[in-house]
């Protein structure tokens, strides 16, 4: 952890570097406090935010996990941030995909990571769709809640749609303080300052979006399909999945199609089904 003259500096550099003309993003806002960094960021949007603006807050104690989980972060060990993306060139039914470049953006930024010089870097992959794993034990060490927002009207007073991404990484937790199943770079023996490792994510999902963008969409043709095939642990795991209906898929997680869902072949009758991101309450391997 940085000092706080020096930390107060080195978000100052960040916002410099990562911000137009420097930078591919609009705005980096950073705040002391706040309930949720999503939900600021969905008002901003209503009301007519630009593409690429950033949020993050030092301590967030009303945020909100898949299945409305409530999470709170504690300041300065964690990293809490919210984007605000506006990805007009990608039709709206391609934006599922939006939260798994979100996760390979985090594994892309971190698998360079090392414990020291000369050691071999720290073990990044995804659990599918998009969960951050660390170390050769894959536990959790970022979470992302992806949400289509209001994004304000144009200027014909025709609607338009957003997307806030909001996303929580365990920096510098100590191993005794972190949840079961967790772990942070500290726990990991990485020492990297809180804005330089937002520096390195930013850089990466800017250059992830905007080939997403430039390819219309089309994860494959940008190659962010074959990316995450690369790097998601959840390929050839046994998993289990919660689906509506209170009924539990258990099988081998066998593809993710050119949409982002994962195709799972059932232990029981082998059957194959193709799972989204809005049907799956839990994905784990059976072992964790």
């Amino acid at each position: 952890m940085l000092p706080g003259i020096q930390e107060a500096a080195a978000w100052a550099a960040l916002r410099q570097t990562a911000v137009a003309p420097q930078g591919p993003w609009a705005r980096v806002d950073v705040v002391d406090r706040t309930g949720s960094t999503n939900a600021d960021l969905t008002v901003a949007a209503a009301g007519g935010a630009p593409d690429r603006t950033v949020l993050l807050a030092h301590h967030q104690d009303a945020g909100r996990g898949r299945r409305e989980r409530s999470w709170e972060a504690a300041p300065s060990e964690g990293l809490t941030f919210s984007v605000l993306l506006r990805p007009t060139q990608v039709p709206l039914a391609q934006w599922g995909w939006a939260p798994l470049i979100a996760g390979l953006a985090l594994v892309v930024a971190m698998e360079d990571y090392r414990p020291a010089a000369g050691a071999a870097p720290v073990t990044a992959a995804l659990r599918w769709p998009n969960d951050l794993l660390l170390g050769p034990a894959q536990r959790k060490g970022a979470g992302i809640l992806a949400e289509v927002v209001d994004g304000g009207s144009q200027e014909d007073g025709t609607p338009t749609q957003a997307l806030v991404i909001g996303i929580g990484i365990n920096v510098a937790t100590p191993e005794a303080e972190l949840p079961e199943g967790g772990t942070s770079l500290l726990a990991q023996s990485v020492r990297r300052s809180r804005p330089d490792v937002l520096g390195d994510v930013l850089a990466t999902l800017a250059s992830l979006d905007e080939d997403w963008r430039a390819a219309r969409g089309d994860a494959a043709r940008a190659g962010l399909l074959a990316g995450y095939r690369r790097r998601c642990a959840t390929l050839g795991s046994t998993v289990r999945v919660a689906l509506p209906g209170d009924r539990t898929l258990e099988g081998q997680a066998e593809e993710i199609d050119d949409d982002g869902r994962l195709v799972v072949r059932s232990s029981a009758d082998g059957t194959r089904t193709t799972v989204s991101a809005g049907d799956v309450v839990h994905v784990r391997t059976v072992e964790e």
